[in-house]
This record gives C-alpha cells, sequence and structure tokens, in this order.
C-alpha cells in the first residue's frame, strides 16, 4: 500500500482548515483516512493554534515509508519532526502529455525548409517578370525601328 501524509480540507467556505492525515494515496483527499496527526489553521489569530501536530507518530509514519506532501513537508521542517532529509511527494504533471521537444524541432524544421521553397518562388517570380519586362522592351525598340 502506498501512504502519503497530506492535508485533508475542512472548516467552512472562504475559512479552511486542515486535517494532517496519513491516507492510502489512490484515495480521495478529503475520503477515508489511516490515522490524523494533526491539525493546520491558517487563519487562525493565534500564532500557537495554527498548527497542532503529534510529533511521535508522524516520525513514525516518515520512518515507515510515507511519503508527505509539499505543504506538509514544509510543516513538518518548522515543526522539527525530522532534521533529516524527508523524501517528498513529487507534484503530479496535470498536463497529461509527454514533455519532448521533438515534435517542435520537427515543425521548425518543416518551418524554415517552408521558407527556403518560398524565398526560392520568389526569385524565379521576379526573374521571369525581369526576362518578361527585357522581351518587352526589345519588342517596343524593334517596332519602333520599323
Amino acid at each position: 500500500m502506498a501512504v502519503v501524509i497530506r492535508m485533508k480540507r475542512t472548516g467552512r467556505r472562504n475559512r479552511p482548515c486542515y486535517r494532517i492525515s496519513v491516507a492510502d494515496k489512490y484515495l480521495p483527499r478529503d475520503g477515508r483516512t489511516i490515522e490524523t496527526l494533526g491539525f493546520y489553521d491558517p487563519a487562525s489569530p493565534v500564532e500557537e493554534l495554527r498548527v497542532s501536530l503529534n510529533v511521535e507518530r508522524a516520525r513514525h509514519w516518515l520512518e515507515h515509508g510515507a511519503l508527505p506532501s509539499p505543504t506538509v513537508h514544509s510543516i513538518f521542517k518548522r515543526q522539527g519532526v525530522w532534521e533529516g532529509g524527508i523524501p517528498v511527494k513529487k507534484k503530479r504533471d496535470r498536463s497529461g502529455r509527454k514533455k519532448t521537444t521533438a515534435k517542435k524541432e520537427r515543425r521548425s524544421a518543416r518551418d524554415a525548409s517552408f521558407a527556403e521553397k518560398k524565398v526560392e518562388r520568389r526569385t524565379e517570380r521576379e526573374k521571369a517578370r525581369a526576362a518578361a519586362a527585357a522581351a518587352a522592351k526589345s519588342a517596343e525598340s524593334d517596332s519602333k525601328e520599323s
């Protein structure tokens, strides 16, 4: 079972309060939890009441492989849960696409070849116009001589 330590939102609209809980990573954010470690109330006017945390249980879960979310990681650092390096749960890439540049490179190469062909066509048209103008002048000069 993959276990994470994350915050479960409680409170009311525009007045959030969070429970710091241990849960299976496949369950919803506000769903069933394994254990509640404490709470975090960011809107509390009293600084001592903003965070309440059972440090011993938090250390227990970290030692057994639970990964904290980035926000919980910062709370743990402030509370002194684990002075060593705490592994952090990586943020999920929400785009769902691979981050490759191969497609962009192919597109830029294609655009460059189109630009080269466009310049070639333009020079060919200019040469044809110049030849037509020269032929027209020579035709005019021949008609004046006769």
